[in-house]
């Protein structure tokens, strides 16, 4: 009878990394409040954007450029290792370099987007890879959903149908700003697919602060293209977005994607419309109904459910192997 050949050692430890978050895993609880804590500060980004006095890639650009030496200082002096690819790794830098280049095309695309259609329609879309990162999680685990995976994913679409529906607005005006969105969560949906697969081999801080250095140029060249403005007379809403958006939402982020299965990340991506929702409500006094109240519930009970199932699979995995 033939021997098969074991796998490598580098195809181990992709597939058996990222199916170990593919759900059958337990959630680790700071993981998840890292990645809601990310979409809560994410979903200020398009607020801020409007407000920057740039154009939208030159306030994706400096969102970039701002928060690029404050990452690099933070891995510089942080004990995590490796801070750097080593050498034979160059596998692993046209995966930050690709990322980087594929999160510029996201922040660039979405920038614009967001300012040619509603806000409403730019979270909504832009925010797309809720269901295709997870898709991809499944792909690469070679498996189905759980039951639970499956209700989870049910509420959780329908949910954002309830909370986005109601102030979503077909009109041709916003074509061309919807399909941009749109768009922009494909890539962000490829940027967490390749920063996932860095998690792997890099502690979360260096890798977001190599990826972040390599949508510099992207952005800036594509700014320029466009004949944007890029100098800003006031500071203060860029400053936020490098903050909030990049240092503290796209880090937390990062973080989490290293720890968490793609299913869990995926979902908590509805956060940014709950919470851009309640933007709404209190900034620019649009009132919430029933739906939209009904949407937050039916998204919050999707994610109760993926953690608690994926947590208590790994207790009933974990009292298996004391009986044995």
């Amino acid at each position: 009878m033939p021997v098969s050949r074991p796998p490598r050692k580098s195809e181990r430890s992709e597939s058996d990394g990222l199916s170990d978050r593919s759900g059958t895993s337990t959630t680790p609880p700071l993981a998840f409040a890292a990645v809601i804590l990310a979409n809560v500060a994410l979903a200020f980004g398009p607020l801020l954007v409007r407000m920057a006095d740039t154009g939208p890639v030159a306030s994706a650009f400096w969102r970039i450029t701002l928060a690029a030496p404050v990452l690099a200082l933070v891995a510089l002096i942080s004990p995590a290792r490796p801070r750097v690819p080593g050498k034979g790794q160059a596998g692993l830098w046209a995966l930050l370099l690709i990322g980087g280049v594929a999160f510029a095309g996201d922040l660039g695309t979405w920038h614009i987007g967001i300012r040619q259609t509603t806000m409403a329609n730019a979270t909504l879309f832009g925010n797309s890879a809720t269901f295709i990162f997870p898709l991809y999680g499944f792909l690469v685990a070679r498996a189905w959903p759980s039951r639970t995976q499956g209700i989870a994913l049910i509420l959780a679409a329908v949910g954002a149908g309830l909370l986005m529906g109601r102030s979503y607005q077909v009109d041709p005006r916003h074509l061309v700003g919807d399909l941009l969105c749109v768009l922009a969560g494909l890539l962000y949906a490829v940027y967490f697919i390749l920063m996932s697969r860095v998690r792997t081999s890099m502690p979360p801080v260096p890798a977001l602060a190599w990826s972040t250095m390599a949508s510099i140029v992207p952005l800036f060249v594509f700014a320029t293209l466009l004949g944007e403005r890029v100098w800003p007379d006031h500071w203060s809403a860029l400053i936020l977005l490098a903050l909030g958006s990049q240092i503290i939402g796209q880090g937390l982020m990062i973080y989490a994607l290293g720890l968490l299965s793609p299913l869990v990340v995926g979902l908590a991506l509805l956060v940014q419309p709950m919470v851009a929702t309640a933007i709404g409500w209190l900034v620019y006094g649009e009132t919430l109904a029933l739906p939209d109240l009904v949407g937050v519930a039916m998204v919050a009970v999707a994610l109760v459910l993926v953690r608690r199932g994926s947590t208590s699979k790994a207790v009933a995995k974990s009292g298996d192997k004391d009986d044995g």
